[in-house]
């Protein structure tokens, strides 16, 4: 595990300080990669606490460019970004704001033949996309690979969120196995109340940490929803369905660039 130099000391002082994370703690961290799929709503406070927090190496994947009605709730950009990459704007706002840790853009889109060379070499992955294909893609890819996926979406005025894929728990086809009758790509045709998404890419980011930590309680096995105008919690159960976790079934499925999406 690489260890703190003093500038990282003083930079993270207050974490040091938590019984539960310390200087051990910190140093995971700074030894942690984690890769986060969509820099919109969702990405741009879970990448902006990832950050300031100290993770020590940052993906930023997207391949979306910067819309003018995206500066409603994506917070860091600016008019002047608009028509710009997400992920390269994102990822020099990002090294200004912390040079300690390393981060790197990925300006492609998630997909069958790509994401599992991508992932491999990860701690744990986001999922902050606004589309159910590369919800599926991050779902299936994460279960081939071994790695907890962090998952969020949004709709209107109210967010889910959950971790699939850790420890044994479930995946996201364990709550929803097929999109049949949904629209893949609909986030263009949606209102959104801007601060749901902060609030969810946030929440997004402390479950990561959780994991690289390994402290406190993961949200996996329960999907947490919250409606922001009426500050109403629900968890609900998820059961774990073994047949989702069939890796030869989901090889063919990456062969064929598939899998029923």
């Amino acid at each position: 595990m690489t260890k703190l130099s003093e500038i990282e000391k003083q930079r993270y002082h207050r974490h040091l300080l938590l019984d539960d994370i310390g200087e051990k703690g910190q140093e995971k961290l700074k030894s942690s990669r984690v890769l986060v799929v969509g820099v919109g709503g969702l990405g741009c406070p879970a990448i902006q606490y990832f950050t300031a927090t100290g993770v020590g190496h940052l993906t930023i994947m997207d391949d979306d460019r910067i819309d003018f009605s995206n500066l409603q709730r994506q917070v860091f950009y600016g008019i002047d970004d608009v028509g710009k990459h997400k992920a390269i704007v994102a990822c020099s706002l990002m090294t200004k704001m912390n040079p300690l840790v390393k981060i790197k853009r990925l300006v492609i889109r998630a997909n069958y033949n790509n994401i599992l060379a991508i992932i491999k070499d990860f701690d744990v992955v986001l999922d902050c996309t606004d589309n159910l294909k590369a919800r599926y893609v991050l779902n299936d890819a994460c279960i081939m690979a071994d790695k907890p996926l962090v998952h969020a979406s949004v709709f209107k005025t109210i967010g889910q969120m959950s971790v699939f894929n850790y420890k044994g728990g479930p995946s996201y086809r364990c709550l929803f196995p097929e999109p049949e009758g949904v629209i893949l790509d609909e986030s263009q045709t949606l209102g959104i109340y801007s601060m749901l998404p902060g609030i969810f890419g946030l929440l997004q980011a402390n479950e990561a940490l959780k994991i690289l930590l390994d402290v406190g309680t993961v949200q996996s096995g329960h999907l947490l929803i919250f409606n922001t105008f009426n500050q109403q919690y629900n968890q609900l159960k998820i059961k774990r369905n073994p047949d989702n976790f069939n890796k030869e079934t989901l090889a063919v499925s990456f062969s064929n660039n598939s899998n029923k999406i």
